[in-house]
């Protein structure tokens, strides 16, 4: 059965689309069968990414390793029984064909509250949380003393998850590996870089995620997109690709995924 890795948080801007298709890449290239669906509805970033990648991959005649990107499948409300929700309806359906044929089911969340966002959560095996490196993003996840720098308490999208949380237990669910992502670190061991890790540590141990280093802030990934590319196609992309800094954040994804602790046996993509 698939294992469905959730990837949410509720501020746009945060890298969760890049982070899906490089996860799902990553773990197509190591031999596993991997499904994708994109809950942004209006936005569709996560989708636009997969079928950039079909296309591109199409009209150059090469065959990579990629997910299986399918939209949700529309559901008529007329099925529906009493208190049935044609949303919650859409993802278990679209779940449930995949999840006997899928080693992995990645899902990319909008950068907001929706009904579908919350009902992934409670589906989530791993959920990872990618947040821009700053008490912008931290906000969401708790609430600070701005005097102090004290953490007053669990913030609205880290009470959204414990939620999720309750609703899994009560089912008799494995508990939520949640991870949260680092992204847009400086190289340079500035101040506030070192306030945010130092408060996220903090949280962690009070709220129950694990931390890990996500991508630097890099051109790479907007010169990837319009092709569906990823950093593990650089070698497919051209030799122009093949720069120190390009190199560089391949090894960013290679050492996410080791951290993400998925369980399946280790060995290269």
């Amino acid at each position: 059965m698939a294992r469905i890795i959730v990837v949410g948080n509720e501020k746009g801007g945060s890298g969760k689309s890049t982070t899906c298709m490089h996860v799902a890449t990553a773990l197509a290239r190591m031999g596993h069968k991997v499904g994708a669906l994109d809950l942004d509805l209006r936005q569709r970033s996560f989708a636009r990414y997969a079928e950039n990648r079909q296309a591109y991959l199409a009209s150059i005649g090469l065959d990579l390793p990629s997910p299986d990107y399918r939209d949700l499948p529309p559901v008529d409300s007329a099925t529906l029984g009493p208190g049935e929700n044609e949303q919650d309806q859409r993802l278990t359906q679209a779940i449930a064909a995949m999840h006997d044929e899928k080693d992995f089911i990645v899902i990319d969340c909008p950068g907001s509250h929706t009904r579908l966002s919350q009902y992934a959560h409670t589906l989530a095996d791993t959920l990872i949380t990618p947040m821009n490196d700053s008490f912008v993003d931290f906000d969401l996840l708790a609430k600070l003393d701005p005097t102090t720098g004290k953490i007053l308490g669990p913030s609205i999208y880290a009470e959204m998850v414990w939620s999720a949380r309750q609703v899994r237990s009560h089912a008799g669910m494995a508990p939520i590996d949640w991870i949260v992502l680092r992204n847009r670190l400086g190289n340079q061991q500035m101040r506030n870089k070192r306030k945010v890790g130092d408060a996220l540590e903090e949280l962690a141990k009070r709220i129950g995620f694990r931390v890990i280093a996500g991508f630097s802030e890099r051109v790479i990934f907007r010169e990837l997109f319009p092709r569906g590319l990823t950093l593990l196609d650089l070698r497919e992309a051209g030799p122009e690709m093949m720069s120190l800094s390009n190199v560089a954040a391949r090894q960013e994804l290679r050492d996410l995924m080791a951290a993400l602790k998925l369980p399946i046996p280790s060995g290269g993509f």
